[in-house]
């Protein structure tokens, strides 16, 4: 999203406050993964929870739910969205329907990415968080902070955000490489 901004820390800290069990899942999935939000609502249960219950230590986007359906993406779970699976899962016991999809409504379906948007949106203004900032802000700031950590490493931050070429990456960090010192 051109315009979208990474936010800061504390904001980070004030939006997942104004968040529930399921919603501050996939926010910090969304932190975590860098996965783009229709990428996190095309994950079902069984991708984040084992048949024995436990969280599992990567979670994969299949191809054909990845942006230009070119390949999939496999990604390590930060132990913050482990926890934040975790608080979910004991809010919300679906462990026993492994096809059900992870951010679902009262209805059972997955949420659109305009209800995420919504979600996110109500977030950001209860917390006092404003700017140009949707779903996208979440990609954003993972990127903003691979980047940082990676010593402003631009091949890494590609190939964390799975961009195929060096150019989107180089477009989409031009609002958010310096963005924050």
């Amino acid at each position: 999203m051109i315009g979208s901004r990474p936010l800061t820390t504390e904001e980070v800290a004030r939006v997942s406050d104004k968040l529930g069990a399921r919603d501050r899942m996939m926010f910090v999935l969304g932190l975590k993964t860098g996965f783009r939000v229709q990428e996190l609502l095309s994950l079902e249960v069984s991708d984040v929870i084992r048949n024995d219950g436990e969280i599992v230590d990567v979670v994969s986007v299949s191809r054909q739910n990845m942006k230009g359906k070119v390949s999939g993406r496999t990604v390590a779970l930060h132990r913050a969205a482990k926890l934040a699976i975790d608080r979910w899962r004991r809010s919300c016991p679906l462990d026993n329907v492994p096809d059900a999809p992870l951010f679902a409504g009262p209805s059972g379906v997955a949420i659109s990415r305009v209800q995420a948007w919504r979600v996110l949106t109500a977030a950001y203004k209860a917390a006092g968080v404003f700017g140009k900032l949707g779903t996208h802000a979440m990609r954003k700031t993972f990127a903003n902070r691979v980047y940082n950590k990676l010593g402003k490493d631009l091949p890494r931050t590609q190939k964390a955000l799975g961009h195929v070429t060096m150019s989107s990456t180089v477009n989409f960090s031009s609002s958010v490489i310096g963005a924050f010192p």
